[in-house]
């Protein structure tokens, strides 16, 4: 893999909520703790918002469906980080955005590192022009808290294959090496913004990773 910068993320706009976002590989656990750690926040007390990209609108599950469709196999990298950079500006400013002025807390299933990732470390696009898009994007949103649930990516991919799930989308079906690209890309972000990410082991009990998780929340709230 060619080397990447990695300079911080954009900047955090002010909002009166709690962003957290979840990140990682494939398989990694994502959706499981996002709806454990709704449901704690949920018995604070806490208006809690789910969130999951590319989607979460009517304009942005349209572009989901071009993005993962198997089919697409000719869809151009940077047509790719267009189309979900298109569906992010819909869900920020129709769903995010409003939530967080409320003082509501959002969880959300990928967000901006996932592009940095997938298309920055995967599919090694530029991370300067992918940040300045995604900065236009999302009005420079940055989550309050990242959590990346990190796991070998064969383990990863069995875990995907072995639920389910039907048929691959487009980004599970990628070669193995695009996968270690995109790992190492998540860790890479996590080590330059440690005040920022929580890694945690997905290979846990799903209740110790809960436990992890809702420890550095519960620090953040504090």
């Amino acid at each position: 893999m060619g080397s990447m910068p990695s300079t911080p993320a954009v900047g955090r706009s002010k909002a009166a909520g709690l962003f957290v976002t979840f990140e990682g590989p494939e398989g990694s656990g994502k959706t499981t703790q996002i709806r454990l750690l709704a449901a704690w926040l949920s018995q604070r007390g806490a208006d809690v918002l789910l969130a999951r990209e590319p989607g979460g609108t009517r304009i942005s599950d349209g572009v989901r469906g071009l993005l993962l469709n198997p089919a697409h196999i000719e869809m151009r990298p940077e047509t790719e980080i267009l189309l979900f950079s298109a569906a992010r500006a819909q869900l920020v400013g129709e769903v995010i955005q409003p939530h967080l002025a409320r003082g509501g807390v959002v969880l959300c299933d990928r967000f901006a590192d996932s592009t940095l990732a997938y298309q920055g470390y995967g599919r090694q696009l530029d991370l300067g022009v992918l940040r300045q898009i995604t900065a236009f994007a999302t009005g420079s949103l940055t989550p309050d808290l990242t959590i990346c649930l990190d796991l070998p990516i064969r383990e990863g991919l069995r875990r995907k294959q072995s639920g389910d799930q039907g048929e691959w989308n487009r980004f599970e079906r990628e070669q193995l090496e695009f996968h270690e690209r995109v790992r190492a890309g998540f860790l890479a972000l996590a080590s330059a913004e440690p005040a920022r990410w929580l890694v945690v082991d997905a290979q846990q009990p799903v209740e110790e990773i809960h436990a992890e998780i809702q420890r550095r929340v519960e620090g953040w709230l504090r």
